[in-house]
C-alpha cells in the first residue's frame, strides 16, 4: 500500500517543475512536486558560488503565460545576479500559491512502472512510496554535478567545493591559496569574482573558451517600464526565433561584403549579450570557412586584451570553432591573469593525477599547495539528472542502461519503454545548449499539459512513443546534428566530459520555433508518434 496516491508527480521545483505544477493543478489533478532541495529554484537554488548570474537577458528569462506574473517582478539588472534569481522564484510560487503541493528535502530515488496497474510506484530516499498515474521529471538539463572526478579527493585537509553544491552560508576565501578547477561559463564566473579576494588564485584549464565581455546596466523605473511594455511581443516572438531570445539569425553571410561582414560583427560585439553566438550569422554552426573567420574576430578581441604570448597561447581556443561549446559571457575575466596573485596552469597535457593532503599534483609529479578547491567541473548533462534516479519502464527494463548503451528519446518528452513518464530538459529537445530555458521549458511543459489533458479526455490512461516514432525522431535529430559543427567538436554537449557515456549532440539543434512546430503538429494529429491506451 502507498503512502500517497497521486494524479501526477512532478520531480523538482525549479523553472520547469513550478510551471508544470501549476498547469496540472489548473487542470484538476492532484498533483505534488518533490525537490531535494530546501526551496523553490532548481538550479538558481543550488548555483550560488560567487559571481552566479543570468547570461539571458532577465526580461525574456520569465514566464509568458500571465501578464499579471511577468509585470508583478521588477530586475534590477540586465543580467541580475542568483540571489535576486532565487527571490524571483521565490515569489512565483508565492503569487500561485504552489508551497502547499511542493514537498522539499525530498529526494526521489526509484520509479517503477507497473504494466498491470499502468501507474508508477516512486520511492523517496526515506521511504516514502507514492503510487502515480503520470510521473514527469523537470530535473532539469544542468543538475547532475560531476563531482567525484580526482583520486584521493577525501584525503584532501582543506576544503572541497563543487560550484553547484556551494554552501547557503557562503565561503570564507579571504587570504587563502584557491585553486579552480574548469574554466567554462560557471568557472569564468567563480574565477572573476573571486580574484580579489582570496590570497593567491592558481586556475587548472584544460580547454580554454571563447570569451565574450558582458554589458550590464542597472535598471531603473524608465528600464523596466520599458522592457515590461514589450510581454505581448516577446510572447508572440520569444517561442519561434531559433534559440527562445529576443533576437534571431536575420541576415546570411554570402550577401553581404567582407566589410559588411566585420561591420556586423563589431556592432554585436558591442552589444555585451549572447548575440555574436546567437543572432549574428548562422553559417557559423555549418560552414567551417565562416566559423574560421568569425573564430578568428574573436580571438583578436582577446588577444587585444591579454597582450602576453604565452597568455594568449594558454586561454585562446585553437582547436574548436566559436560557438560550437557553450560561450561564456564575462566582466574582465581575462584581465584577471595579468594580477600577480593569479596563476595559469594548463593541464590539457599533463593533466590532473590526484588530489593529495597538501593540494593538486600533476601527472609530471609538480605538486601546488593549496587551502582550497573549487571545482567547476560541470555536469552529466541531459541524462544524469534521471540515471542517478533508479527508474524501470516495461519489462522491468532500466534507464541508466538503455541511456548508456544510446541516448534516445522522442522529442525530448518521452522515451520509448517508459509509458506515461513525460520528461523536461532531457536529450534530443531544445536545451541550455542552444536555448533560453524558460522559453523551452515552457513549451515542454504546456506541451505534457496538453498531452495528459487529451489521454484523460479520452478515455485513455497510457502514452507512449512507438519505436517507430522514436525512430523517426532520433534519425531527423541525428541528421540535423551531423551537419552542425558542434558534433565535432568535443564538449559537453556531446556528453564527452563524462567518461563512457554515448556520443550523441545532446540538444536538438533544429531551432526553437521549428522544434515548437513539430510538436505541436504532433500533437494536432491525434499525437503521431505516440500510443494511447
Amino acid at each position: 500500500m502507498a503512502d500517497r496516491t497521486l494524479d501526477a508527480l512532478v520531480i523538482g521545483a525549479g523553472v520547469a517543475g513550478l510551471y508544470q505544477l501549476h498547469q496540472l493543478r489548473e487542470q484538476g489533478l492532484d498533483v505534488r512536486a518533490y525537490d531535494t532541495a530546501s526551496g523553490v529554484g532548481g538550479t538558481w537554488y543550488w548555483n550560488r558560488y560567487p559571481g552566479a548570474k543570468f547570461d539571458s537577458e532577465a526580461y525574456i528569462y520569465q514566464y509568458l503565460f500571465d501578464e499579471e506574473l511577468y509585470k508583478g517582478w521588477s530586475w534590477s539588472q540586465r543580467f541580475p545576479g542568483q540571489p535576486e534569481i532565487e527571490q524571483w522564484l521565490n515569489y512565483v510560487a508565492d503569487a500561485l500559491d504552489l508551497r502547499r503541493d511542493i514537498q522539499f528535502d525530498t529526494t526521489i530515488e526509484r520509479a517503477v512502472f507497473d504494466e498491470s496497474s499502468n501507474r508508477w510506484t516512486v520511492t523517496t530516499r526515506d521511504g516514502e512510496t507514492i503510487d502515480t498515474q503520470f510521473l514527469i521529471t523537470c530535473c532539469g538539463m544542468l543538475s547532475a554535478p560531476m563531482n567525484e572526478l580526482f583520486p584521493g579527493q577525501a584525503d584532501f585537509t582543506g576544503d572541497i567545493f563543487h560550484t553547484a553544491r556551494w554552501p547557503r552560508e557562503g565561503v570564507e576565501l579571504a587570504g587563502k591559496r584557491v585553486g579552480v578547477i574548469g574554466t567554462g561559463a560557471t568557472g569564468i564566473q567563480v574565477i572573476q569574482t573571486i580574484a580579489d579576494e582570496v590570497g593567491d588564485l592558481t586556475v587548472f584549464i584544460r580547454t580554454p573558451q571563447y570569451a565574450l565581455p558582458m554589458k550590464n546596466p542597472s535598471y531603473g523605473p524608465d528600464e523596466v517600464e520599458h522592457y515590461k511594455s514589450r510581454f505581448a511581443e516577446f510572447q508572440q516572438t520569444l517561442p519561434n526565433t531559433f534559440t527562445g531570445f529576443e533576437y534571431d539569425f536575420t541576415v546570411e553571410w554570402a550577401d553581404l561584403t567582407p566589410e559588411e561582414r566585420l561591420a556586423r560583427l563589431e556592432e554585436i560585439y558591442e552589444d555585451g549579450s549572447l548575440r555574436l553566438w546567437l543572432a549574428s550569422f548562422a553559417e557559423i554552426f555549418s560552414d567551417e570557412q565562416v566559423s574560421e573567420e568569425v573564430s578568428e574576430f574573436v580571438r583578436a578581441k582577446m588577444r587585444t586584451r591579454l597582450g602576453d604570448p604565452e597568455l594568449c597561447d594558454l586561454l585562446i581556443p585553437s582547436d574548436y570553432g566559436f560557438g560550437t561549446h557553450r560561450v561564456p559571457l564575462e566582466t574582465d575575466y581575462l584581465e584577471v591573469y595579468l594580477r600577480d596573485n593569479v596563476t595559469a596552469v594548463s593541464v590539457k597535457d599533463n593533466p590532473i593525477a590526484r588530489i593529495v593532503p597538501e593540494g593538486l599534483l600533476l601527472e609530471d609529479g609538480t605538486l601546488h599547495h593549496l587551502d582550497v578547491i573549487i571545482m567547476a567541473t560541470g555536469f552529466d548533462a541531459g541524462t544524469g539528472a534521471l540515471t542517478r534516479i533508479d527508474i524501470r519502464g516495461r519489462g522491468g527494463r532500466s534507464l541508466k542502461e538503455d541511456w548508456f548503451s544510446d541516448i534516445r528519446s522522442t522529442m525530448g518528452l518521452m522515451v520509448h519503454g517508459y509509458p506515461n513518464m513525460l520528461t523536461t530538459a532531457v536529450p534530443l529537445a531544445p536545451s541550455a545548449a542552444l536555448c533560453n530555458m524558460t522559453t523551452c521549458l515552457q513549451q515542454q511543459t504546456e506541451w505534457i499539459n496538453e498531452a495528459i489533458r487529451h489521454v484523460l479526455a479520452n478515455g485513455k490512461s497510457v502514452i507512449e512513443p512507438t519505436e517507430e516514432g522514436e525512430a523517426a525522431w532520433v534519425a531527423h535529430h541525428d541528421e540535423l546534428a551531423d551537419a552542425n559543427l558542434i558534433s565535432k567538436t568535443n564538449s559537453w554537449y556531446v556528453g564527452s566530459n563524462v567518461p563512457g557515456k554515448p556520443r550523441r549532440v545532446l540538444s536538438y539543434v533544429g531551432g526553437v520555433g521549428a522544434y515548437r512546430a513539430a510538436t505541436l503538429e504532433a500533437a494536432a494529429a491525434g499525437y503521431k508518434g505516440f500510443a494511447l491506451s
